[in-house]
């Protein structure tokens, strides 16, 4: 059931992959990345929030970030910044990093990709070269979603989420290692290329996701912790599976195999929020998911996701989203034909 409603959110919230970069580096090197607030306009002009991804394909380093311990990154690792905050990968902790310009990054977005680029030393670089052997080779790419109405994964993930090249196979296709033999071989020129690093991307971060989950430790909190726990898992899987069924807590602590007041203490604590408010903002999500999607009235899409009458169901979609579904709807279908 947990994996079952993890990829329900993944395909709530639209999520795409790309990789851009393949960067050769010389022994000695360190690059800062700006935040996303800088560059996911850039990269994904639509989209409404962009996650950053490094994959080490060769050599060593380390990751940094402000307010977290260094993390140390050796070949096939995979670093994810999910929440877009700037970040530092070098050779060394101590080295003045070379900072991207955002500028640069709009000025390749269009290129073919992957775009090779080569660090001649740690301050001068070129890019559209083939790529050419390097002490450090470094794959860069992107994933994008949908954080509104409500994503309840992002604020799951932590800062910095490190997946070590030893926690997958390097045969397997899933493996980070995988990802980065695939961009540093792929053909520009041949067609699907992009569309292969794109899935690729998609399926290296939903492995990454699915391992973090795997080893949550003890005592922590968020919708993946509730996800993993075996009474709210249940409840969450019911909730995702079915939101237009008139639930009552008394429901959905019984389908959990807890009291009420139990159920409601381990929703609230875990997930940080009650079980008919999250209800409430995940048929918001299947709504809209339904209003982009299709061209069903919108008193249809009310009933679809449990709400008895289409003006009930506007002033909870207004409630939260800050328009009308028709508005809404209009807005979504001029922003992806322009």
């Amino acid at each position: 059931m947990q994996t079952d409603t993890l990829s329900d959110v993944l395909r709530s919230v639209r999520l795409r992959g790309a990789v851009f970069y393949q960067i050769g580096f010389p022994a000695v090197w360190a690059v800062e990345a700006p935040p996303m607030s800088e560059l996911g306009r850039l990269l994904f002009p639509d989209a409404e929030h962009v996650m950053e991804y490094h994959v080490l394909a060769k050599g060593s380093g380390w990751a940094t970030m402000a307010g977290l311990a260094p993390v140390r990154l050796r070949e096939g690792d995979v670093v994810i910044v999910p929440h877009g905050d700037a970040h530092v990968l070098s050779s060394d902790q101590s080295l003045l990093p070379t900072r991207i310009d955002p500028a640069w990054v709009a000025a390749t977005r269009d290129a073919p990709k992957p775009i090779p680029v080569v660090f001649h030393s740690q301050y001068e670089f070129s890019w559209g070269e083939h790529a050419t052997p390097a002490d450090n080779e470094v794959v860069c790419g992107f994933l994008s979603c949908d954080r509104h109405p409500f994503n309840p994964l992002l604020d799951a993930l932590p800062r910095l989420l490190h997946l070590p090249a030893g926690t997958a196979a390097a045969t397997d296709p899933r493996s980070p290692m995988s990802l980065g033999q695939l961009a540093l071989r792929a053909d520009r020129g041949q067609p699907g290329a992009a569309a292969l690093l794109e899935r690729a991307s998609e399926t290296m971060f939903i492995d990454a996701l699915r391992r973090y989950l795997e080893c949550l430790p003890a005592g922590s909190t968020g919708w993946l912790a509730g996800l993993r726990d075996p009474q709210l898992g249940r409840a969450l899987a019911l909730i995702h599976r079915t939101p237009a069924r008139p639930w009552t807590i008394d429901d959905l602590a019984r389908a959990a195999g807890l009291s009420r007041s139990v159920f409601c203490a381990r929703f609230l604590r875990l997930l940080g929020q009650p079980p008919m408010q999250y209800l409430a903002r995940w048929r918001m999500e299947a709504a809209a998911g339904l209003l982009r999607g299709s061209r069903a009235p919108v008193a249809s899409v009310a009933l679809d996701v449990g709400y008895e009458s289409e003006a009930a169901f506007a002033r909870a979609f207004k409630r939260e989203i800050g328009t009308s579904p028709a508005r809404w709807r209009r807005m979504q279908h001029a922003q992806h034909s322009a």
